[in-house]
């Protein structure tokens, strides 16, 4: 498998190979278009001046003269047509045409630099080769000579050349350790996400990574942290949920069989019996409201599920709801009045009853005897409102904070026939029409519940 610091390395080193070529036929263009032409005309101008020099002065000893230029850096040949003599360093190809000896015998000047065939590379500048020269026409005691001259290539890098050439490579190979040293510390942390991943493919929740950036990679690691704690509180929230739909199925099942047992005594008098088949009959109908509870959240939970948002008479709805648990609010002695407005509102009805339904069941269950329920609608030009608000047992503040919390109830030892999701439902209804839940509650003094949908 290629891991992604091999990718790197390779790259870079595609990066910098590539640069230096397309760097090297750069600088071979601007030779050919700028450098060669000027630096054919400068060493024209130091062979004209060595002619015109060797022509005024007449150094006595020509040879001694022209020894003396090739010691100081200058490869030269000088030529009679006839015979020639090299003096210098030595030239690697010393082929010439006898036609080019003859041109500048006659007065004419050889720009071989400048005429050097044009090569990929810039070789005309470094090639050792007599017809990369410059030749120029002199006179010395009443005989014609031809002299050919170029630097001397060895002379041509200096120490100042030298140290660039080491500081060059020198950085090259610093830059390419630098890049390594740099793409081992930016794949470190993505090694340490990929494990992090493989771990949380485990279940194990509880990875963290520790790693302190203020760039990208410290943005994904911080955004990772949050998805692990959400995953973790997600993990536990489901533990929990399977613990709690474990033990309120298990209750009612094993009270059920239970009593069953007892109802097989033939020795039970019909009060005692009467008894146990009210009490299975509750706990029947208690599976059976918690089952389609648990079934709503589940199509509540799924992210696809579309409201069927149509309108109709919502006070009407609520008129309906009241008539229906009418039954309920006398055998529990509760008084209940309403104020509706007539309100007409485009949401889905059935989900909508649902609220009402655990809102309603809720203000009797909680009540005390004698108590009052108050249910008011009212419509707003943005919203429209539902307050149900009862004068019964109430809740403490941190009950309050956990009302909305799946299987939570206020009375901890679940002696009410409740299931624990009814709120949570009613909260998950509001929100999916866009709309807010807000409670208050005082301790033996009842609570208010006031639903606010937008009209949407």
């Amino acid at each position: 498998m290629k891991t992604l610091y091999s990718k790197f390395v390779v790259t870079t080193l595609l990066v910098m190979i590539g640069s230096l070529c397309i760097g090297f036929l750069a600088t071979n263009t601007f030779y050919h278009q700028v450098i060669k032409e000027k630096n054919d005309a400068k060493n024209v101008k130091i062979a004209q001046d060595i002619a015109e020099y060797i022509e005024t002065a007449k150094p006595k000893d020509l040879d001694n003269y022209l020894t003396t230029l090739g010691e100081i850096g200058y490869q030269t040949y000088v030529t009679t047509g006839d015979e020639g003599q090299f003096y210098g360093g030595k030239y690697r190809d010393k082929t010439l045409s006898p036609n080019t000896v003859e041109h500048v015998l006659g007065g004419e000047i050889y720009h071989g630099m400048r005429d050097f065939p044009k090569e990929t590379f810039m070789t005309g500048f470094f090639a050792n080769e007599l017809i990369n020269t410059i030749g120029v026409p002199f006179t010395y005691e009443n005989k014609h000579y031809a002299l050919f001259i170029r630097p001397d290539i060895r002379l041509l890098f200096s120490e100042v050349h030298t140290i660039l050439g080491g500081l060059i490579l020198v950085m090259a190979v610093l830059s390419l350790l630098a890049m390594l040293l740099f793409a081992k510390a930016l794949i470190r942390p993505i090694t340490q996400l990929t494990e992090a991943t493989h771990q949380l493919a485990h279940e194990k929740f509880d990875t963290l990574l520790d790693i302190d950036r203020a760039d990208e990679i410290g943005q994904l690691a911080v955004s990772f942290n949050v998805m692990t704690e959400k995953l973790q509180e997600n993990d536990r929230i489901r533990k929990e949920f399977i613990s709690n739909v474990s033990h309120d199925f298990q209750s009612p099942l094993l009270n059920i069989q239970g009593y069953v047992d007892l109802l097989k005594n033939p020795s039970l008098t019909d009060k005692e019996r009467q008894e146990y088949t009210t009490i299975i009959e509750l706990e029947t109908k208690r599976l059976s409201t918690l089952t389609k509870q648990l079934l709503l959240l589940t199509s509540l939970d799924q992210s696809t599920r579309l409201l069927k948002c149509e309108p109709y008479r919502l006070d009407e709805q609520l008129k309906e709801t009241v008539r229906k648990y009418r039954w309920q609010l006398e055998e529990a002695n509760v008084q209940l009045s309403y104020q509706l407005e007539p309100v007409t509102y485009a949401g889905d009805a059935g989900l909508l009853q649902n609220v009402w339904d655990n809102l309603l069941t809720n203000a009797i269950k909680y009540n005390v005897e004698g108590g009052e329920i108050h249910v008011h609608l009212q419509e707003t030009p943005a919203s429209v409102e539902v307050i149900v608000e009862d004068s019964g047992i109430g809740m403490t503040a941190d009950q309050l904070q956990k009302v909305y919390d799946r299987f939570y109830r206020a009375d901890a030892s679940r002696t009410k026939q409740g299931t624990g999701l009814g709120l949570a439902i009613v909260k998950q209804i509001a929100e999916l029409h866009g709309g807010t839940v807000q409670m208050e509650s005082v301790m033996n003094s009842g609570t208010k519940v006031q639903i606010i949908l937008p009209k949407l």
